[in-house]
């Protein structure tokens, strides 16, 4: 295994890091960490990745022929790192496995990581969707979704007190939907047009942790135990949005 820093210059802030992540995915590596910031040239973008060496010089082409890179370097800060050493900085997904719900204890431990990254969550949270098996899945997205939702309620949105269902949509869960997706109301319902979860190649509504986030927003800003969120139409299944309605 090797430990890569690639330096990305784009013109581009939205997209960047979500689409070169995926691109890192894809070839087998880990993103270690990751830094965003404005230069002289336009956005610059640091990723420490780590992953298997035959697979390097594709991942390296790959990056720095991307349309949103107009400026690609690559450094090795190390020596070959052995299998069995983690880095200190490392999002590790929870892996779960066999036909056991998933363990709890697996994605609380990731939640520390997402919540210091926020709201760059899609990189890891597309990694554990890609290890989860099936009948897994939606528990564990939606699980781990609903702790980050509590968790950006409790830091964003405490002190607007309890509210109704339908100001608790306004005010709470839209806002904060809208730091990590493009979403808008429409009537009741709540539309994403950008959901990174679809187009797995699986039939089905798949934005699993993007419910299970609504839920835990809702959860401290309406305080019904009752409330159901609901994917009504999902891109995944050739609708031209995802749509979330709620139900108290």
């Amino acid at each position: 295994m090797v430990d890569v820093e690639f330096r990305v210059v784009s013109d581009r802030r939205e997209g960047l890091l979500l689409t070169l992540g995926q691109a890192v995915i894809a070839h087998g590596f880990t993103l270690l960490r990751q830094r965003m910031a404005g230069g002289e040239d336009g956005i610059v973008l640091t990723m420490l990745v780590r992953g298997p060496q035959r697979n390097l010089a594709t991942l390296e082409e790959c990056v720095a022929t991307h349309p949103l890179v107009t400026n690609f370097e690559a450094t090795r800060p190390g020596n070959e790192t052995p299998d069995d050493r983690p880095h200190p900085h490392a999002i590790q997904a929870p892996r779960c496995t066999g036909t056991s719900p998933c363990d709890s204890h697996r994605i609380e431990a990731l939640v520390p990581q997402l919540t210091r990254d926020y709201p760059n969550l899609f990189v890891p949270l597309l990694a554990l969707e890609r290890d989860l098996p099936d009948s897994q899945r939606e528990q564990a997205l939606r699980h781990l979704g609903e702790r980050i939702g509590a968790w950006v309620q409790a830091r964003d949105f405490a002190a607007v007190g309890a509210l109704s269902l339908c100001d608790a949509i306004r005010r709470v869960a839209l806002p904060a939907m809208r730091q990590i997706v493009q979403a808008q109301l429409q009537g009741e319902a709540l539309h994403v047009s950008d959901s990174p979860f679809c187009h797995r190649g699986e039939q089905g509504a798949c934005c699993h942790f993007l419910r299970g986030m609504l839920g835990g927003l809702l959860g401290g800003a309406h305080e019904s135990q009752s409330l159901r969120v609901v994917e009504t139409r999902c891109r995944n299944d050739g609708a031209d949005i995802c749509a979330f309605e709620f139900q108290a």
